[in-house]
């Protein structure tokens, strides 16, 4: 049995083909891995990933993108046409995040490559805020439960990231412990609607007016929820206020190839005011090449892209958005109520369309490894050892959440049974350590454990 993907299959090349092999030959071969690997997730027993999964859908995103997939987005004059799909995908999201109240400056926006992508350049924005103040040291101030992609992107900017305690019965940030953490340098705090694990929102508005009172920036991490949390809210879901509505937020990220529902690769990150969207520019004008400019830390990037995204925003529009929000709220409610309706569970926080549990009776990685071989693929959380559930449309098709309710049962019984024994499961982000062959999970288990030795990590929740 070997660890890379199809290698019992396929040929496994190791160097360049001396000749090439043919073009159906070759799309054959992509064909079959295709079909095994959505199958994966068609039945709607996988949490998140997917979150369309209307194969209708995916080929009218497939056929924009062949038309522009070619084109150099970064060649303005060869292929104008991106700027069109930039410039309308910001204006639409402007609008979704109420960007018309804004009266004292100019929104503006970006479009770049994904969630990393948005708060990457987010973090940049705000780094180069702060040097144009004078500060030669910059910190951002984070709740534990805002994403990773905070972490590298301070990492690679050299910004000092400074991280704050969340509730532990809330799972949102604590105001307290951030108010705490900010000083002189600080440029930004970090507040998540929602947060990937938990999917709680944090007290944004606490968070921004402490930010506007101190004069940092607010930075609303919206990369999952940034397009199903509004249409919730416009539903009547119990959804708090996160956007430009509230006067300290500055940037928001919000993310296209999720429930945007276009291709993998694109995300808006929008900004309160243009000028520090500014920071994003790089020019070099003495370069013997010519003078050269980039609006973000991307050079050449692929039209097809916004052309797909922006296709799929444009096809939809409010009415395709709030259809899909209602089904999903609806389904994800209905299986929380699944979660609660056992005593042994427990839901973390307030969630919505993503929702996570726990227990106190015994390692909720037992219900997993009985969810498992009925073909769930659940999201595994530690500090403590939770699963979540985050409800995208496969989930909504007829028949998956009683299956939920009724495998949930089962797995419940399992993890009841063998409660003094370890679990096989654990937790990488993404998914759930399990869902390959007994050696593999042996392999990354191994692997994981030997980062982590090295990368000790204090839980603050």
């Amino acid at each position: 049995m070997s660890f890379y993907p199809y290698a019992n299959e396929f040929p496994v090349l190791r160097s360049l083909p001396e000749h090439g092999r043919t073009r159906e030959e070759i799309l054959h071969e992509l064909h079959s891995m295709a079909a095994r690997e959505d199958a994966s997730w068609e039945n709607g027993k996988v949490s998140g990933s997917m979150y369309c999964g209307d194969k209708e859908h995916y080929a009218y995103l497939d056929e924009a993108f062949s038309l522009f997939g070619h084109m150099n987005a970064l060649q303005r004059d060869v292929c104008p046409s991106s700027t069109r799909f930039e410039g309308e995908m910001i204006a639409m999201g402007l609008d979704l995040m109420h960007a018309e109240q804004i009266t004292d400056t100019i929104p503006g926006g970006l479009v770049t490559s994904g969630g990393s992508g948005s708060i990457l350049h987010a973090m940049l924005a705000y780094r180069e805020a702060g040097s144009a103040l004078g500060l030669t040291h910059w910190n951002v101030v984070k709740p534990e439960t805002a994403h990773p992609a905070f972490d590298k992107a301070c990492h690679l900017l050299g910004i000092e990231l400074r991280i704050a305690t969340v509730d532990p019965v809330t799972v949102q940030a604590d105001v307290d412990a951030v108010r705490a953490l900010i000083d002189d340098n600080t440029v930004a705090i970090i507040g998540s609607a929602c947060n990937y694990g938990y999917g709680t929102i944090d007290p944004i508005e606490e968070l921004a007016a402490m930010a506007l009172h101190r004069g940092v920036g607010m930075h609303v991490d919206g990369c999952l929820g940034g397009f199903i949390l509004p249409f919730g809210e416009m539903l009547g879901f119990p959804i708090p206020v996160f956007d430009f509505r509230i006067p300290g937020v500055t940037t928001i990220s919000a993310d296209t190839h999720k429930y945007g529902y276009g291709l993998k690769g694109t995300s808006l990150l929008l900004f309160r005011d243009q000028a520090l969207r500014n920071g994003q520019y790089f020019f070099q004008t003495s370069w013997s090449g010519g003078k050269y400019c980039s609006p973000g830390i991307d050079g050449s990037r692929s039209s097809g892209l916004l052309a797909a995204s922006w296709a799929s925003m444009v096809h939809l529009g409010r009415a395709g958005y709030l259809k899909y929000a209602q089904a999903i709220f609806d389904t994800a409610y209905a299986m929380q109520d699944d979660v609660r309706s056992h005593t042994d569970l427990r839901i973390m926080g307030t969630p919505s369309f993503c929702f996570s549990f726990t227990s106190d009776a015994f390692d909720v990685y037992h219900v997993n490894d009985a969810l498992r071989p009925l073909g769930w693929r659940m999201n595994g959380q530690q500090y403590p050892n939770s699963i979540h559930m985050c409800v995208t449309r496969p989930q909504t098709q007829p028949g998956v959440r009683e299956a939920w309710a009724v495998d949930l049962a089962a797995a419940v019984a399992h993890a009841q049974t063998h409660a003094a024994e370890p679990a096989k499961s654990s937790s990488i982000y993404g998914g759930i350590s399990g869902g390959l062959t007994e050696e593999a999970d042996q392999f990354i288990r191994a692997v994981m454990g030997d980062m982590m030795d090295k990368h000790q990590g204090v839980p603050t929740h």
